[in-house]
């Protein structure tokens, strides 16, 4: 299954189940999954990376003990819309993901997710070193929130 515009995501998802959001870091997978009837997204586990096949892994063990039917991978995209050495890492992370699991996948758009992340945590007067503990899965579970919202909002519009 290709890597699907966000219609067609929702299209192929069934009514029910979780999600798993993924925020590719250079040094950092932030994972991050849904209730099943996809209202709001959790933190759920912050991965140091290592060989991809090993970090995919992991997130299909994380995915399958949740019963996830779909997938989102963050794309961080240049604040200009471009697509950076970053963007182009996390397609080829979706890329690769696919080929090991055929499953619907969105990529989404997380510009300043981080940055979103990392101000709310200063701001709650976290130390630096527990914002990097924290601050992927975080982000992850931040885009994943964005993806909820829209996909409640356009069945809204629809229904």
């Amino acid at each position: 299954m290709p890597v699907l515009e966000l219609k067609e995501f929702a299209a192929a998802l069934p009514p029910r189940g979780a999600l798993i959001g993924i925020d590719p870091g250079s040094k950092r997978i932030g994972v991050a999954v849904c209730d099943p009837d996809r209202i709001i997204a959790s933190p759920l586990e912050q991965i140091a990376r290592t060989r991809f096949s090993d970090d995919a892994a992991h997130i299909f063990e994380l995915a399958d003990g949740r019963d996830a039917v779909g997938y989102v991978i963050g794309l961080p995209l240049n604040m200009d819309g471009g697509a950076g050495p970053a963007a182009q890492s996390a397609r080829a992370f979706a890329r690769n993901f696919m080929a090991v699991r055929d499953a619907p996948l969105l990529m989404w758009d997380e510009r300043l997710t981080t940055a979103a992340v990392t101000r709310t945590l200063i701001e709650a007067d976290a130390s630096r070193a527990r914002r990097g503990d924290v601050v992927d899965k975080l982000a992850a579970a931040y885009m994943l929130q964005g993806v909820l919202d829209r996909l409640k909002e356009d069945a809204l519009r629809a229904g």
